[in-house]
């Protein structure tokens, strides 16, 4: 796979760590794609969902998602979104997960990221400028996993079990009736599952109704219509599972989306 066009310099540059800024508009596909350094991203407006053949991820306003090196990804633009991207080398990106992860992002690592994003492209960075390169490579290893990630299994017909379920997801989907359909006992189901996806049944369940809900929330669908879509029997039960996974409740969410996003982000090519 070649570099997507955001980065047809990249590798004549030689700093460890380049800084970017772009905008999206709503419903834009990025190709599967790969590159030869690691991204780490923070976008301030909007939700990004990125695809790989491992699983999926969803990124909501104000959190970050990091994509190892080489590592093929197809990502989808749900809203409009603002992306500030730091692209690592790969012997800076050691140190890094191995994994694709959502994380969030501390108000220092966005005040570095705007920072960052400013900085000339080309030529010696000063002793200032280095400093604060050197005090970004610091925090983004001290940034916390979020789980906002929905790993596929990569055995069928586990597999194709999941990605129904990803059409259509539901809290009330059980062990017994996955058993049931794939033939196996309840033991050897919960066995199987947890290998293949790295998750406990009911914590992918929960993942996956949550995805499911974070583009139509930002899209401005009613919390209640979303909740009771997804089978929940009232929206409280929906409210209490969001607010433990986000950290914040549905309404306080859309309330960030629809505030007007303040400042500029840099040009890309």
């Amino acid at each position: 796979m070649k570099n997507p066009p955001l980065l047809p310099f990249a590798d004549d540059i030689p700093r460890r760590v380049i800084a970017l800024g772009t905008e999206y508009r709503d419903g834009q596909i990025i190709a599967p794609h790969n590159h030869r350094r690691g991204q780490l991203l923070y976008g301030s407006t909007g939700v990004v969902m990125m695809v790989t053949r491992d699983g999926a991820w969803v990124m909501p306003p104000e959190r970050g998602m990091w994509i190892p090196p080489q590592v093929i990804h197809e990502v989808h633009m749900l809203g409009r979104v603002k992306i500030q991207s730091l692209y690592l080398l790969p012997e800076a990106a050691e140190a890094m997960p191995a994994r694709c992860q959502v994380v969030g992002i501390s108000p220092l690592m966005r005040n570095l990221l705007t920072e960052a994003v400013a900085l000339p492209r080309d030529g010696e960075l000063n002793e200032r400028d280095a400093a604060l390169m050197r005090l970004v490579e610091h925090e983004m290893h001290r940034l916390p996993t979020l789980p906002l990630s929905l790993p596929l299994p990569k055995t069928d017909p586990l597999l194709r079990l999941c990605r129904s379920i990803l059409v259509r997801p539901t809290p009330h989907s059980t062990i017994d009736e996955w058993s049931e359909t794939l033939g196996l006992s309840r033991r050897s189901f919960t066995r199987l599952f947890r290998r293949e996806t790295g998750l406990s049944f009911v914590a992918w369940r929960q993942q996956a109704c949550l995805m499911a809900a974070l583009p139509r929330l930002a899209a401005g669908e009613a919390v209640t219509a979303v909740a009771i879509d997804l089978g929940y029997d009232n929206p409280a039960a929906f409210t209490t599972m969001f607010k433990r996974v986000l950290g914040t409740p549905p309404r306080t969410y859309l309330e960030r989306q629809a505030a007007p996003a303040e400042g500029s982000l840099g040009a890309t090519n």
